[in-house]
């Protein structure tokens, strides 16, 4: 699955704003060439975190995981608590366990290295679309449900 099926997927789920930074912008360079997705139903920039995001090359702080080569990329995934117990069989808060696949393995689900405790899922050049959209669709029902929740207060 390439980054643009995945953005594409997301967007048709509806009520999304796909942020791209580049130069000129007034985004961070770091961030140039990668997306952040946010849940908007009312269009623009919310004030809120994105629940998907598209990473072309490794971050500073966080271990390498080979997104530098060419065509390299990340999807991080807001896919929450339960989910990522289900997936990984573990607390977010808990140490990697026996035979969990390492930050960075190509196609594997895992814990996002830095933002894990937070519940966040990552796939390094993910090669099972099925299960990517799954995850995705899940990040998106979580913003929803936030979103809802802020608003009816």
């Amino acid at each position: 699955m390439t980054a643009d099926e995945i953005i594409a997927f997301v967007q048709s789920l509806g009520d999304v704003h796909v942020q791209r930074p580049a130069p000129g912008d007034g985004s961070p360079q770091i961030a140039w060439g990668d997306v952040f997705v946010y849940y908007s139903p009312e269009g623009g920039l919310p004030r809120a975190q994105p629940f998907v995001t598209v990473v072309t090359k490794d971050y500073p702080d966080e271990p390498p995981a080979g997104l530098n080569a060419e065509g390299a990329f990340r999807v991080n995934v807001a896919a929450g608590l339960d989910a990522f117990r289900a997936r990984l069989g573990r607390d977010p808060k808990d140490p990697a366990g026996q035979g969990e696949p390492a930050p960075g393995t190509p196609g594997a689900v895992t814990a996002h290295p830095t933002y894990a405790v937070l519940g966040w899922l990552a796939v390094v050049n993910p090669d099972d679309a099925d299960d990517v959209r799954a995850l995705v669709t899940t990040a998106h029902g979580l913003a929803k449900d936030r979103f809802d929740r802020r608003a009816a207060v």
